[in-house]
């Protein structure tokens, strides 16, 4: 063979060689590049998860989707509502009795549902009206364990919850009073809030009107509710009044609900911005000693952000027998009238009662309730009622510039120093968050512990009724 042909032998044979390994060689590389190409291609054909139903990360999350074979059937819920369908028990006990509040993670009651609780293990309530709240009277006093039986959608509480049923009222405020206030807005307040009219009817031909003002031994007030709708507060400091006493609420005539006076909280800001100083009423119907508690909480909750200067009052009037309470007895109504006003004491307030002349001369026995502020209804230029009083309401047909229409006047005996400040004198915006009764000077004397000027108080053993106007020391 010659020298050409084995060259051309070799040359053939290593482009052989090198077309072989190039051709593996770019295998390879296109093997490599594939599954990157492969895998953005899947990427990108991926639809939402709300198309696949996948949850989050888990490609197999649908398996546990009751719906996923079965579109036509609903969720049980969505997460965002499963976050609310935790349940707990408030509960409270006053007198031998047990309220119970089915309340969800925001702290609010649960409607609409039967719920049902067990306690110690045997005697079941429910929650027939299914207004979230279960109470239950005549209960012997001790301790309890209860149970809230399982509900379709809730989840309960794993353990009992344990209370301890009082034998005998304690006037404190109940802490959880504000899941049973209710607006007006949640009522037929034309059934819940009817007009006392006694002290009208009693009145005669001798009623003062006008405005009484400069009297050295007696200060110039009103005392306002939404029946006055909005006040312009500034023009009625001008106009020379010089306290307000301002309806916190009232318990419903028909139902018995607790209702805050839908006016309260704009009048409260607005007195104190005109550098009014401020009392409180609240119009009850309580039929017992239990509920007189939880008028006095309610009134001490919405009142805890003011400073209230003169004392809180229960309105205790008669709604011509269209009210709850009309037909308690003279023991009753004033067991009533006296828990609420030591609830208030017991808080830090100084409490009274008002009624009209004939209220306190028939339907209250007055000889017991002397360790409190009384506060007359009565239209009359001179008082005919026997008893004390510290505050007289002379006529519920006065004119006040900054109030349309009619409006309460006052006179107030109290020895209570202006201690609101007008926002309109230059000075700062009273902070009404930063004081309240609780908070008087223990040098203060107590109204119930003063007699007439003219006897000596070392010579007074007791408080003692007195007939007519009394000056008293706040």
């Amino acid at each position: 063979m010659g020298s050409n042909v084995k060259r051309i032998i070799i040359l053939m044979m290593v482009f052989m060689v090198v077309a072989v390994a190039g051709i593996i060689l770019y295998a390879n590389i296109r093997s490599e590049e594939q599954p990157v190409e492969t895998a953005k291609i899947e990427e990108e054909s991926v639809p939402d998860e709300a198309e696949t139903m996948q949850i989050g990360d888990n490609p197999r999350a649908f398996l546990g989707d009751e719906t996923f074979f079965d579109p036509d059937k609903q969720p049980y819920s969505s997460i965002e509502k499963m976050d609310g369908k935790n349940l707990s028990l408030l509960m409270t006990s006053v007198q031998k009795d047990l309220r119970i509040q089915i309340v969800d993670n925001a702290g609010k009651l649960v409607t609409g549902e039967n719920f049902c609780v067990v306690l110690n293990g045997d005697k079941e309530y429910t929650d027939d009206d299914q207004d979230g709240i279960i109470y239950i009277a005549y209960l012997r006093a001790g301790e309890y364990e209860v149970a809230l039986k399982e509900v379709e959608g809730y989840r309960v509480p794993d353990t009992n919850t344990k209370i301890t049923v009082k034998q005998s009222v304690e006037y404190v405020v109940i802490d959880d009073i504000n899941l049973l206030i209710l607006s007006e807005d949640e009522v037929n307040a034309e059934l819940e809030d009817l007009e006392a009219n006694d002290a009208r009817d009693d009145a005669d031909q001798s009623e003062i009107t006008e405005m009484q003002e400069g009297n050295p031994n007696a200060k110039m007030g009103i005392d306002v509710s939404k029946w006055n709708k909005e006040i312009d507060w500034d023009k009625v400091k001008k106009a020379g009044v010089e306290f307000a006493i301002i309806r916190v609420g009232y318990r419903g005539a028909t139902t018995g609900s607790l209702v805050e006076d839908p006016y309260f909280e704009a009048n409260m800001k607005g007195a104190a911005r005109a550098g009014i100083p401020v009392g409180v009423y609240f119009f009850t119907q309580a039929l017992n000693t239990v509920e007189a508690v939880e008028e006095a909480s309610m009134v001490t909750a919405l009142c805890r952000d003011y400073k209230i200067s003169y004392p809180v009052f229960i309105d205790v009037e008669g709604l011509g027998g269209s009210g709850r309470a009309d037909g308690l007895d003279v023991e009753t109504r004033t067991a009533v009238s006296s828990a609420f006003c030591a609830t208030m004491e017991s808080a830090g307030y100084r409490a009274g009662v008002y009624s009209s002349r004939n209220w306190l001369n028939q339907m209250l026995d007055m000889d017991k309730l002397n360790d409190y502020v009384v506060w007359l209804a009565e239209y009359r230029d001179v008082p005919i009622y026997q008893g004390y009083y510290h505050m007289w309401q002379y006529t519920s047909s006065g004119q006040v510039d900054g109030i349309e229409g009619r409006v309460d006047f006052n006179l107030s005996y109290l020895k209570i120093e202006d201690t609101v400040q007008s926002a309109a004198d230059g000075t700062e915006e009273t902070d009404v968050s930063e004081t309240n009764a609780s908070e008087r000077d223990a040098s203060e004397t107590d109204v119930s512990d003063i007699a007439p000027e003219d006897i000596p108080e070392d010579e007074i053993e007791e408080p003692k009724p007195i007939t007519g106007a009394v000056n008293a020391e706040w």
